[in-house]
């Protein structure tokens, strides 16, 4: 298949995040973050998508972190 990458995506993770990605890397023997990324997509669309409801983008990450989660830990 012919693969022509145009566009160029710019994201910021927290060292969490990047390690979660790293495990997932090389769990998976992928060549590099960005094809592990792009899998990552891919998985996630398949799955289907939910409304954001308002939510901010610091709502949504890969680790449970920050005063959401401290809520989900305790039953909230």
């Amino acid at each position: 298949m012919t693969d022509m990458r145009g566009e160029r995506l710019q994201i910021m993770l927290s060292p969490e995040e990047l390690a979660v990605l790293d495990d997932f890397r090389f769990k998976h023997r992928m060549p590099t973050r960005a094809a592990a990324v792009r899998e990552l997509l891919r998985l996630g669309l398949t799955v289907g998508v939910t409304d954001g409801d308002g939510q901010k983008s610091s709502d949504y990450g890969v680790v449970n972190r920050g005063p959401a989660s401290a809520q989900e830990s305790e039953g909230a």
